[in-house]
């Protein structure tokens, strides 16, 4: 940072005006925008577990075969994170997350017509292949245009999308569903894949215009703006020394990226098991408590765990940057829901059921957005774009196991505990190993 600037560390000295002006007007401009682009990618990704719900019936699916549909997105996912994220860094933000919106927005719609199993399989698969690199694609491009002390704060704002998602998503999917069977002659859960595929197109036209590639184009900035953020961002890659500049193939052997990825992958086991088999959790309380809630219902109370998990998040990003702290903040709520997931359906009403899963919501959400401060503290340039994708997508991998071994496993013990077991020790262990990777950095301020 210049000399008239804030502390490069978190906490210390208040920021400059300038900083302060600059930090506000890019995070107006750019925060909200893809908070939408967000929550549109990630409710299409996950939508197909209200569609579930109906879905399973018309198409003859078991727990397994569902799980196996919602994992499946991740097979080309992962196959193409890194070299999606590459391309970004190379033609820029705004072509390349516009290509990923138009191609998945056309795919996503695209499910409503599926006649079997093997279509849903096959579409999922291409889904994922069109929307692999987008979400670390915004991680970097936040790397360019906010300094490192800001990020977890953001990090929250933007990450917020995933309880809103789920929050908003969860009741919008089901009232779709429900109100909009025989629209179109289509059934509701095609419905609703046709209607939430179509904002993804819409927007990947706006992104094109709106999205701005780097802080030196960025002519809603004033000069002065320009110049001492762009002059902010190259003094950070300075501090960041060498380590940050190392070939791509070196960073993805890089033994911090393979242990954040794998602490990733604990994290996301929870969130994908929640995102995926909370809908069915909910509607088996008919059975288990002998309730009766309809699909809007049953959307209303899945939304819940994540409102409360939105508030959490933002408090406990607050606190993160606030007190400067990071192991403990992704350690802590790790364990929580390392903790809560398992016992939830050992508990005797549908209430105290709900209690446990927030929490468990809460532990996973409020874990995310300071778990992603920790690689952009040792990654820059070209290894960050290598090292962010890798790290998602060993993390990401994840979304095929979670989904398919919870359901597996459900098939086979005809019930959901066994693989809600299997949730708690995974995130038990990303718990301790990012306090192991805390302890034995050589570098401290890298972690």
């Amino acid at each position: 940072m210049t000399s008239t600037d804030s502390t490069t560390t978190d906490g210390g000295v208040a920021p400059s005006e300038i900083e302060s002006r600059v930090v506000k007007k890019v995070a107006r401009r750019l925060i909200p925008f893809l908070i939408l682009l967000y929550f549109v990618n990630y409710l299409d990704r996950t939508n197909i577990a209200f569609a579930k719900l109906t879905m399973s019936a018309d198409l003859g699916m078991t727990e397994t075969m569902f799980g196996l549909a919602s994992g499946l997105f991740f097979v080309g996912y992962l196959l193409f994170e890194v070299p999606s994220n590459l391309a970004l860094h190379r033609f820029g933000a705004r072509l390349w997350i516009a290509r990923i919106m138009l191609t998945w927005g056309i795919l996503a719609a695209a499910l409503a017509f599926v006649p079997n199993v093997g279509s849903l399989y096959f579409l999922r698969i291409l889904l994922g292949i069109a929307e692999a690199g987008f979400f670390p694609g915004v991680l970097l491009y936040l790397t360019f245009w906010f300094p490192k002390k800001y990020r977890v704060r953001l990090m929250g704002l933007f990450l917020l999308t995933l309880p809103l998602s789920s929050a908003l998503g969860a009741p919008l999917s089901a009232a779709i569903i429900q109100y909009g069977d025989g629209l179109f002659g289509l059934a509701g859960w095609r419905v609703m894949y046709l209607i939430e595929g179509l904002p993804a197109v819409i927007l990947a036209f706006v992104v094109w215009f709106y999205l701005t590639d780097r802080p030196a184009d960025a002519k809603w900035l004033t000069l002065e703006e320009r110049t001492w953020l762009m002059k902010s961002m190259a003094d950070e890659e300075k501090e960041l020394g060498n380590a940050g500049h190392q070939s791509a193939g070196k960073t993805l052997r890089d033994p911090r990226v393979i242990g954040f990825g794998l602490v990733y992958f604990g994290i996301t086991y929870g969130l994908y098991a929640l995102s995926f088999f909370l809908p069915s959790i909910v509607a088996g309380f008919k059975q288990t408590f002998n309730t009766d809630f309809s699909l809007v219902e049953t959307g209303l109370i899945v939304a819940v765990p994540y409102a409360i998990g939105a508030v959490a998040m933002v408090l406990w990003s607050r606190h993160s940057d606030k007190t400067g702290e990071r192991m403990w903040h992704v350690a802590a709520p790790t364990l929580l829901g390392a903790v809560s997931i398992p016992i939830a359906l050992y508990l005797d009403s549908p209430f105290t059921v709900m209690i446990a899963v927030s929490l468990t919501a809460v532990g996973v959400l409020c874990a995310l957005p300071v778990f992603w401060y920790l690689p952009t503290t040792f990654l820059t340039g070209a290894s960050a774009a290598a090292g962010i994708a890798m790290i998602n997508s060993i993390g990401n991998a994840s979304g095929f196991g979670a989904p398919y071994i919870t359901g597996w496993l459900t098939d086979v013990t005809g019930n959901a505990k066994a693989g809600l077991w299997v949730v708690g020790a995974v995130m038990l262990c990303a718990a301790i190993l990012v306090v192991v990777l805390a302890k034995r950095s050589s570098k401290p301020a890298q972690i």
